[in-house]
């Protein structure tokens, strides 16, 4: 019997995501990539900047407080309407604070911002490790209410699928930078990648291809919003 497969098109979840990191000033950076494309893929991208903004404060408090190489974890979950930012890390010892600083100050003002960004934060402490966290009012009445978004939708149901015919190079490796070579990133490179050769094999105009492609990608509703 022949083997079918029935693509379901349904609404965005958002199930706790989590991923592992190792303290290094170069994470920073792709953590707060990471976290734009997921936000986006939950239909939140009003939240992308001040999510990042606290997202880059809250590891690199670990960077400078607790150390370069500290092993981490970073979760994003919704409590109620509520986005949650988590940071965990293995030191019960150095607690982040609100520190006053001189307006000219370069630093010490991490947590003074989420302060001001987040509509709570606190710490949470455990027997070896804490967790630092924020969370980010989404304006939703329910965590159940997240806007479909069918492009979104299939786009993650055509990349599961992509992941399972061919896996990505890339793989979770021990030390700085692993983050950045995240599968969803790369099976997403990927899929285009193939799309343009299969254009091309087959006699299509690739650079018009890529340029309709982006004018319908900048006509949608979610990319006219930013």
């Amino acid at each position: 019997m022949g083997e079918s497969l029935v693509i379901q098109e349904t609404r965005t979840t958002r199930k706790q995501w989590d991923v592992e990191f190792t303290s290094h000033p170069e994470e920073v950076a792709t953590l707060r990539r990471v976290v734009a494309l997921r936000l986006a893929a939950w239909g939140l991208p009003e939240l992308v900047d001040t999510a990042r903004l606290c997202v880059s404060e809250l590891v690199s408090n670990v960077l400078t407080h607790v150390g370069i190489g500290t092993p981490g974890l970073l979760v994003l979950s919704m409590n109620g309407a509520d986005l949650r930012i988590e940071v965990h890390d293995p030191d019960t010892r150095a607690l982040p604070a609100v520190v006053l600083t001189d307006a000219d100050a370069e630093g010490g003002r991490g947590m003074t911002l989420v302060d001001a960004l987040a509509d709570r934060w606190g710490v949470q402490l455990h027997e070896d490790h804490k967790v630092t966290w924020c969370e980010l009012a989404t304006g939703s009445t329910s965590p159940d209410d997240s806007p479909s978004q069918p492009s979104v939708t299939r786009a993650e149901a055509l990349l599961g699928l992509y992941t399972t015919l061919r896996p990505p190079k890339c793989s979770y490796e021990p030390g700085p930078g692993r983050v950045g070579r995240m599968m969803a990133e790369e099976s997403a490179i990927d899929v285009i990648t193939d799309f343009l050769r299969w254009l091309q094999a087959r006699g299509c105009d690739v650079d018009e291809a890529l340029d309709r492609a982006q004018s319908r990608f900048e006509a949608a509703p979610s990319a006219r919003g930013r």
